[in-house]
């Protein structure tokens, strides 16, 4: 049902930084309740785990479309829709590193 994972990259920068963890809600309830800006984890085929905010549903409602903060970060823009049953959790925790 919950699961802790720690981000990688810069995708979501500044708000989610390399080294920060997030707890991740798995329940499908979680998942077929989305609301723009809630941030998910997710499998790619060709990408690995990725974390992205969420932007909308894919018209059939079979799919997610997902955005990074990141001006270089890959996105729905670039791959497309992620299949819902891609998805690894939606954040509901952030519990960031110490800044410097």
């Amino acid at each position: 049902m919950f699961k802790i994972m720690r981000v990688t990259g810069d995708s979501l920068s500044p708000e989610f930084e390399e080294g920060d963890f997030v707890v991740l809600a798995t329940s499908p309830l979680f998942l077929n309740a989305l609301k723009p800006g809630d941030v998910l984890v997710f499998q790619h085929e060709q990408y690995g785990t990725m974390i992205k905010k969420f932007a909308h549903n894919e018209a059939d409602g079979k799919g997610v479309y997902v955005t990074g903060a990141h001006p270089h970060s890959l996105d729905s823009s670039q791959f497309g829709p992620i299949p819902k049953h891609d998805l690894i959790g939606k954040v509901i925790w952030h519990i960031a590193k110490p800044r410097s």
